[in-house]
């Protein structure tokens, strides 16, 4: 099987803080990976590194068998650095792509506090993601030269809303949709981007039991419709053992587990982390 993403010896370092030492994980074609842990284990940051929102101090990123993302200690931080193969890197071109250019390779993500564009109704909503692989220019668009291009992404928008079961709420303002729909618009428009890889963070955050037993099924069935492959963060443990083909745990950045949903549940490094260990009295 193909590895889509890969992670090599990610280090993410604030100052003198590591919260992210030394990660190195993969995620292959096709696949539901979820990364877990505790609050504060590094999840999200190394989402923000894998997107392109943090440049991380150390390691190197490849998609779809390219490198996309690499540094290495430069500057205050070569004083400073607190992780690990701190030299492993060094010499290397520094690759820091910006979001935007992140999602054009075809990465797409959503985010743990939803943030979809709230003086937008729904359709403009997803209408707008589409404009990431537009063709059109300032030129052509002033003289309305993209105006095929332009029906094109909002018949895709229409066809997208209607499998999504969010057509007839088209026209409402995205913020007054029910939270689970506010959720299924934020997928929705990162689905627009086209994606290859989907990453989504805590996707089930403020959901119901019903809501995330409704949302395990949402995932797994928008997989196979568009082909995707997806890494999601997740503290809800019923929904990341039910569709997950693999899980890694981070505890204080650093990577403790990795295996599939029964070895990790059995893993007692992961149990310690979660409920803690039991001091000697």
């Amino acid at each position: 099987m193909k590895n889509l993403l890969e992670l090599e010896h990610v280090t993410m370092q604030f100052g003198g803080v590591v919260a992210v030492n030394d990660l190195s994980m993969h995620v292959d074609e096709n696949e539901i990976v979820a990364l877990i842990g505790p609050n504060g284990a590094g999840k999200t940051t190394a989402f923000n590194c894998i997107t392109g929102v943090y440049e991380p101090s150390n390691g190197k990123i490849s998609y779809d068998g390219k490198c996309i993302i690499a540094n290495h200690p430069s500057g205050k931080m070569a004083k400073l650095y607190a992780g690990k193969e701190h030299e492993m890197y060094l010499g290397g071109k520094v690759l820091a792509p910006t979001p935007d250019e992140i999602t054009k390779l075809g990465i797409a993500r959503t985010f743990q506090n939803i943030r979809l564009f709230k003086s937008m109704n729904v359709f403009d909503n997803v209408l707008t993601a589409m404009h990431v692989r537009a063709k059109a220019n300032l030129f052509s668009s002033v003289f309305r030269l993209s105006w095929k291009e332009e029906k094109e992404m909002r018949d895709a928008t229409e066809k997208l809303l209607k499998e999504q079961n969010l057509w007839e709420m088209r026209a409402e303002e995205a913020t007054s949709l029910p939270y689970g729909l506010q959720r299924r618009l934020e997928i929705a428009r990162a689905l627009a981007t086209r994606p290859k890889l989907l990453l989504l963070d805590e996707p089930a955050a403020g959901m119901n039991p019903q809501e995330t037993q409704e949302l395990a099924s949402f995932i797994k069935e928008i997989k196979e419709r568009y082909g995707l492959t997806v890494l999601m963060i997740e503290h809800h443990m019923d929904l990341v053992m039910n569709i997950s083909d693999r899980i890694y745990v981070l505890d204080f950045g650093s990577l403790i587990a990795e295996g599939t949903p029964e070895e990790v549940q059995s893993n007692q490094r992961v149990i310690d982390a979660y409920l803690g260990v039991a001091e000697n009295v």
